[in-house]
C-alpha cells in the first residue's frame, strides 16, 4: 500500500514538473510576441521617417 501511495506521489511530482514547464514554454511565447511587436514598431517608424 505505501508503495503504491509513493507511486502515485511520485506521479503527481512529474505532473507538476510538466506543468512548469508547460507554464515556462507559454511564457518565452509571450516574449518572442512581444518581440514581434516592437520591431513592427518600430518598421513603421522608419516607414513614417521616409515620409
Amino acid at each position: 500500500e505505501r508503495e503504491r501511495e509513493r507511486e502515485r506521489e511520485r506521479e503527481r511530482e512529474r505532473e507538476r514538473e510538466r506543468e512548469r514547464e508547460r507554464e515556462r514554454e507559454r511564457e518565452r511565447e509571450r516574449e518572442r510576441e512581444r518581440e514581434r511587436e516592437r520591431e513592427r514598431e518600430r518598421e513603421r517608424e522608419r516607414e513614417r521617417e521616409r515620409e
